[in-house]
């Protein structure tokens, strides 16, 4: 369920009361923990946070490189933690970390699923956030993309 909205409030403001509220609450979540340097805007119909363009624009798809974000889909919400991709272990220690919250371990690509906010370990959620600096984050990103290059 991709959101046609522009502006974060706009997004927000489209939501139902109740995922309004979740959303608002993780957005916050995210917002208290997120380290200098990456912007909040509304991109692939989220709310996203993002390595501005004037910072890193040496992109694939010539879009700002995404750290995390907030979606509002048909059947669940979502917070997109693709900082935790950047390595095995960090996303094996990540994973490991959930778990022992004892809450419902529910994830997709890059991606954690939620119901209601109650599912969401949000000290977890906070503390992922901060974990990553922008600079580590194009590094690891410029260190992927070297090896994919290799390859071939």
């Amino acid at each position: 369920m991709r959101s046609e909205a522009t502006t974060v409030a706009q997004y927000l403001a489209d939501l139902p009361d109740d995922r309004r509220q979740a959303i608002e609450q993780v957005r916050q979540v995210v917002r208290d923990n997120l380290p200098d340097g990456y912007e909040e805007a509304m991109n692939w119909g989220m709310i996203t946070y993002q390595v501005p363009l004037e910072t890193y624009p040496d992109t694939y798809n010539k879009q700002p490189l995404m750290y995390a974000a907030l979606a509002s889909q048909k059947n669940h919400m979502a917070v997109y933690l693709s900082g935790i991709y950047t390595s095995d272990s960090t996303r094996r220690e990540f994973e490991a970390a959930y778990k022992a919250t004892g809450k419902r371990f529910d994830v997709g690509k890059s991606c954690v699923r939620f119901k209601k906010l109650d599912d969401l370990p949000l000290d977890l959620i906070g503390e992922t956030i901060a974990s990553m600096q922008v600079e580590e984050l194009i590094a690891a990103t410029e260190k992927a993309h070297s090896k994919r290059r290799g390859k071939k």
